[in-house]
């Protein structure tokens, strides 16, 4: 390609970084090809035929996150491959909580210089997300926008598009009183509370690299970058064997916010706070110190869905998610009362 600009360059813009960054990529999206993609990257839009066998109303539905302060970790690590596993979750697992199947997914990187071998190193990332979510890697955008962005730092967001079956949505008009509530472990602070998390900790470079005897074999930066758990294939499992009454993606806001997104007026959750499966990191991070409801008001504290099912399918839902290799257990119920979360 026979396209540069020197004038652009001297402005802090190198085009050809761009080309060959797209060059870099092209291996990674080719590993999340599934069936409906049309053409591959490169064009100016991302091509998708859905198979609409079986789907009697068709109904796409959409999600869009990006991963938030979380990056400080990645910049102060100078590790870039797993940051696009927790965008792709962000949005994936939204959407999978309304009972579709995520077809396909584009990406937004903006970076103050766009260094190729970084660039497809957070691509890598996004396109493992889309094989872990079942979904393609369709398209995307990078943007070197020097003066908004410092050093080797990046910003990245993305958005999913699945389908569902109308018949099949999850809303909450489905959850009543007396149904279980099941959790679903997550796989540690996922991509929520970073600001929090680096403030209550002092996080430096320096106490990244501590390894504190909680963790285990893990360094503070190490477990702090786990990548957000994806649970499409799970969920997927689960929609074979009964349908949920409802489903809370426990992210920003953790459980205050997000369940009582799930519960109709009247609902509200109880929360066994014994039988939830908290992770060493969260107790890291209250001693900051934060308080208690705070924690359960920003951090997931260990469960990365709520899902609301009747009370008779609880051991069913358990088994499926369990053998989707998931940890699932019962944590509480929906009761009458006050609309919102009861964590005791």
């Amino acid at each position: 390609m026979d396209s540069h600009s020197e004038s652009y360059k001297a402005a802090g813009v190198d085009v050809t970084a761009g080309y060959r960054a797209v060059e870099l990529m092209k291996a990674h999206v080719a590993r999340t090809t599934i069936p409906g993609v049309i053409g591959s990257v490169g064009g100016f839009g991302g091509l998708f035929q859905p198979n609409l066998t079986g789907i009697a109303e068709p109904v796409l539905v959409s999600g869009t996150d990006g991963v938030g302060t979380k990056l400080k970790i990645a910049f102060a690590l100078d590790k870039h491959d797993t940051i696009g596993i927790d965008c792709v979750a962000m949005c994936a697992n939204d959407v999978a909580c309304s009972g579709a199947a995520p077809l396909f997914f584009l990406d937004y990187i903006a970076v103050g210089k766009n260094v190729p071998e970084q660039v497809a190193q957070i691509v890598s990332g996004i396109a493992e997300g889309c094989v872990q979510a079942g979904c393609a890697l369709i398209g995307g955008e990078t943007a070197e926008m020097p003066g908004m962005y410092t050093g080797g730092e990046y910003d990245v967001a993305g958005f999913c598009v699945g389908i569902a079956d109308k018949a099949k949505l999850t809303d909450c008009a489905h959850v009543r009183a007396g149904d279980a509530l099941i959790g679903v472990a997550s796989s540690g602070v996922h991509s929520n509370g970073f600001s929090l998390i680096r403030k209550a900790l002092n996080i430096t470079p320096e106490r990244l690299g501590l390894r504190i005897a909680d963790l285990g074999a893990k360094t503070l930066g190490e477990e702090l970058l786990t990548p957000t758990k994806i649970y499409v294939k799970a969920l997927q499992s689960l929609y074979a064997v009964l349908r949920p009454h409802g489903i809370s993606h426990i992210t920003g806001g953790g459980f205050y916010e997000n369940i009582p997104r799930m519960l109709p007026e009247g609902l509200a959750a109880q929360i066994e706070k014994a039988a939830l499966a908290r992770k060493p990191i969260f107790d890291i991070i209250q001693n900051g110190t934060i308080p208690e409801r705070d924690m359960f008001n920003t951090f997931n504290m260990g469960t990365g869905l709520v899902i609301a099912v009747d009370k008779e399918d609880a051991d069913k839902a358990v088994r499926a998610l369990c053998a989707a290799g998931e940890d699932a257990r019962v944590i509480g119920e929906v009761i009458e009362g006050e609309h919102g979360v009861m964590i005791n």
